[in-house]
């Protein structure tokens, strides 16, 4: 399925692993359960990863959209 807007490709995300990319360069791996207009996200299983190790095992996170830069398939 093509998106033709931004919201529709997180649409497509959902219920599935995504990899969320913050601006302090952190790194959560986690399905994607929900999203509004402001990307504002919550992610579950979530797991926070540092320079690619895993970090820590987080579970259920809500990630404030201003924080993100790229959210891409895991």
């Amino acid at each position: 399925m093509e998106a033709s807007r931004p919201l529709d490709a997180l649409n497509s995300s959902r219920n599935k692993r995504v990899i969320v990319e913050l601006k302090n360069n952190r790194q959560y791996v986690g399905v994607l359960k929900a999203f509004d207009i402001h990307i504002n996200i919550v992610l579950e299983e979530t797991e926070e990863k540092v320079d690619g190790e895993l970090k820590r095992k987080l579970g259920t996170v809500f990630i404030r959209g201003d924080t993100i830069t790229i959210i891409n398939p895991a």
